[in-house]
């Protein structure tokens, strides 16, 4: 495991790409054998993660059932941390699979967001925020490679598979 944020830079030089985005590996804290878990660039609440198969697939009926036991696996994995780790007492996993259930990233990928009581009010005003994607504010690449080198810290098991099976 990288004991600081330099090695956790030098490691991760490339990108992965998911959808019609490249992206940085310093933004990965997770790598199974079919799935990443990577940081978003503009979070609904803290600690709002994703989930995407390594391969580049568009629709969720499209996964295979051993890519599909990988992602939610690997969901299971992160959330239990994810929501002990931002104090959360439970979790929304959130899948838009097609552009008519407000996916705009070509890429089947799971949202895992820690929730608390009172955050969204009425709760289900969580699904708007998640939609309204132009009123969130991107953060930078700073920002989003120390909360990544941050939680790569609860998942030492989850580092040692290959960079490169990620990348195009």
């Amino acid at each position: 495991m990288m004991s600081n944020r330099a090695e956790y830079r030098d490691e991760r030089a490339g990108t992965f790409t998911f959808g019609q985005y490249k992206c940085k590996q310093t933004q990965c804290f997770f790598r199974s054998k079919l799935s990443l878990g990577f940081v978003n660039l503009k979070p609904v609440v803290p600690g709002h993660v994703l989930i995407i198969p390594k391969k580049r697939i568009l629709r969720y009926s499209d996964l295979s059932p051993s890519e599909i036991a990988d992602l939610w696996q690997s969901a299971q994995t992160i959330g239990k941390k994810i929501e002990a780790h931002y104090k959360a007492t439970s979790l929304t996993y959130v899948i838009q699979d097609g552009p008519d259930a407000g996916q705009t990233v070509s890429h089947v990928h799971v949202h895992i967001l820690p929730r608390r009581p009172g955050d969204f009010k009425p709760n289900d005003k969580v699904y708007d925020a998640l939609v309204d994607n132009d009123t969130r504010v991107p953060r930078t690449e700073d920002e989003m490679m120390t909360e990544a080198f941050e939680l790569s810290q609860l998942f030492p098991e989850y580092q040692t598979e290959a960079i490169e099976a990620a990348e195009n």
